[in-house]
């Protein structure tokens, strides 16, 4: 076992546990694959990831992504960042911008020290200081994974925690203790962003170029300087972040030991709500929606009153019609006579609008969680079903032949299955499918959690995940087709049970986003009332409203939402509808977050859904593209990138 050295990253318990799975957010696909011409002649590529963001200005739309690697060649090690091509979320910010913030192969060599930020909602961030005293902008890591990175680092080049900030790591320092707290001291004052040029470096920017990024990083940069300087180590923060992993255990606690944070975070991060204030710009999203609303295109859809304040005085169903569920015979006309989908966009759209009727969730809902390709035959779908039936029953016997003494000393299987069934009998046992003592589809639920935690050992088995289940094996009838079903709605849902939270949380602070862009007066009274955190709405996301319905409506929901017809994030949206239905009340009556909390769980079973889907849809539609932009890329229920690892482990969920 590696022994731990005084100041030393292996001092940190999260980073001792996952210094034993190495780096796990490396991608298999990319992980030992030569480099391209970006890299160093014959570099070893050792980490990567995707959706690293750099935020040129302060402004969340403004944002530009790209891949952060670290490249062995020969005993050198060399960071990365490339920016995605074509992809910028603003047309403001053209070719040249990204060209200026790229990263070509800087060595670690003339690397000082790295500042890490994990604030406790919002995304964290590193900052990489130069031997030179210059840094490179933040970059922000909007799926997590900073542990990973110093993980990554620490196993190829000299990396020690500075003695006075638990969050500086200083790089190659051989200097005495004392040398290196006085760096550390000095670090919150070397902000000022440069690409700064090395000896591998394609090109360096001019001066000029230097000065400009100083300009645009000032005012940021002293914000974020001062709150460094007064709050190197914050125990609320780590606190906070205990009660975050107990999922729904949303206590006052909670609320005030981050709220001030979740304020923090908004600064911090660039993200400060009344900056645009400061600009005479405070309405300008919202101006941009009404805009959009009065606009010709949306007159047939859309009607909705320009001050946001009335708009639960008024019938809020604004979207358009639901219609009927898509019947047997209607499904008919959509395949061919080999069994193929003909116009799966079209179809998307059907259930988007009408969901299913319950005899076709069976088939249907196999295209819709990825488990059948649109375009397979009836016979290709027969014989998928037979292999993952024999891969099904592989995975499950590695669980059944642990015998009781090797279980003895197994107590990850122990623990995961104590869990499981503890939480499989109190899963909707209302419900005549799973009613009753001995009953086998309870005795069901719980196989399949098991096997889906030897299949994805790393996330195991975690609580809310029998809710994702049980609707799906009510559906399907077959453990094998349950199973698998499951396993593709959690390469969308996974990241909701990390335990560093980091899905929850890029849903959490998007939601916040989604508010303040369309109904300001209300996101203005969350942060007055302490409630920006969002901890209310954790429930509805976590398990994608299942407690929120009565069962045929949850189906009903997840059906569309799995369309991912208008938004892949179309739930957000339905969490901005729900609370700008109930607004005024929530309002008038001067809720704080106890008390709100207290309402939003009373909810449950009291939400018309039809009209809440129309409002979303509308909501969606006029968001528009500033709403994508409120939406960090990889947010779950997002699909992964191919060649990004699916669930990346931040914690000590490990043997």
């Amino acid at each position: 076992m590696h022994e731990p050295e005084l100041h030393d990253l292996s001092d940190d318990a999260d980073y001792a546990a996952s210094i034993q799975q190495g780096s796990a957010s490396i991608s298999q696909n990319e992980s030992r694959r030569q480099s391209t011409s970006n890299e160093p002649d014959g570099a070893e590529i050792v980490y990567t990831k995707d959706n690293v963001t750099i935020h040129p200005t302060q402004y969340a739309s403004e944002r530009i992504s790209g891949r952060l690697k670290l490249i062995k060649q020969g005993n050198a090690l060399f960071m990365t960042w490339i920016p995605y091509k074509g992809q910028t979320s603003n047309a403001r910010l053209s070719e040249k911008d990204k060209n200026l913030y790229t990263i070509r192969a800087v060595p670690f060599t003339d690397i000082r020290s790295i500042r890490r930020h994990t604030p406790t909602l919002g995304w964290q961030y590193i900052i990489v200081v130069m031997s030179s005293g210059l840094a490179f902008p933040p970059l922000y890591f909007y799926n997590g994974g900073v542990r990973e990175f110093l993980v990554t680092i620490k196993q190829h080049v000299s990396l020690v925690r500075s003695a006075e900030d638990a969050n500086v790591f200083l790089v190659n320092d051989f200097q005495s203790p004392l040398q290196r707290t006085l760096s550390s001291l000095e670090l919150p004052r070397a902000v000022p962003v440069a690409n700064v040029s090395s000896s591998t470096a394609d090109h360096s920017p001019s001066s000029a170029d230097i000065e400009r990024l100083e300009s645009d990083k000032s005012s940021a940069s002293f914000n974020q300087n001062s709150r460094q300087r007064q709050k190197n180590h914050d125990p609320a923060r780590d606190l906070s972040i205990q009660v975050l992993e107990k999922f729904s255990l949303v206590t006052r606690f909670a609320r005030e030991t981050t709220s001030q944070l979740f304020r923090e975070s908004h600064l911090i991060d660039g993200f400060n709500p009344n900056e645009g204030k400061k600009h005479g710009q405070s309405s300008a999203s919202y101006n941009h929606i009404q805009s959009s609303i009065d606009s010709p295109k949306y007159h047939d859809e859309v009607s909705v009153p320009s001050d946001p304040i009335e708009f639960d005085k008024i019938s809020l169903v604004w979207g358009k019609p639901r219609q009927s569920p898509l019947g047997q015979q209607e499904w008919a006309t959509f395949l061919d006579a080999e069994g193929r989908v003909m116009d799966s966009k079209a179809l998307i759209k059907r259930i988007f609008y009408g969901g299913l009727e319950h005899n076709l969730r069976k088939e249907v809902w196999t295209f819709l969680l990825g488990y059948h390709a649109y375009d397979s035959t009836y016979a290709e779908r027969d014989y998928l079903m037979s292999v993952k039936k024999t891969e099904y029953d592989t995975i499950k016997k590695q669980w059944q032949s642990i015998s009781p003494e090797q279980a003895k000393r197994f107590t990850k299987f122990r623990e995961r299955k104590g869990l499981i069934d503890k939480d499989v009998v109190r899963t909707d046992r209302s419900l005549s499918f799973y009613d009753g003592d001995d009953n086998p589809n309870v005795y069901l639920l719980r196989d399949i959690l098991l096997t889906y935690s030897f299949y994805n050992f790393d996330l195991g088995y975690c609580q809310g995940m029998s809710d994702l289940l049980s609707p799906i094996l009510y559906v399907m009838r077959d453990e094998s087709k349950s199973f698998w079903c499951f396993v593709s709605l959690m390469e969308r849902l996974g990241p909701n049970f990390n335990r560093d939270q980091s899905g929850m949380h890029s849903q959490l602070f998007a939601l916040s986003k989604l508010v303040e862009l369309l109904d300001l007066p209300l996101h203005d009274y969350f942060k007055q009332n302490d409630c920006l955190n969002y901890f209310f709405c954790f429930r509805w996301i976590l398990i994608q409203f299942k407690r929120e319905f009565e069962y045929d409506k949850t189906l009903l929901l997840w059906e569309v939402l799995w369309t991912h017809y208008l938004s892949e994030h179309l739930h957000l949206y339905v969490c901005v509808a729900i609370l700008k239905r109930y607004r005024n009340k929530i309002m008038g009556e001067q809720m704080d977050f106890d008390t709100l909390l207290k309402f939003i769980n009373e909810l449950s079973g009291q939400i018309d859904l039809d009209a809440t889907l129309r409002e979303a849809e509308a909501l969606c539609i006029c968001a528009g593209e500033n709403g994508e932009a409120s939406i960090p890329p990889g947010t779950p229920p997002s699909l992964p990138l191919e060649d990004a690892s699916v669930y990346p482990q931040l914690d000590d969920d490990v043997l």
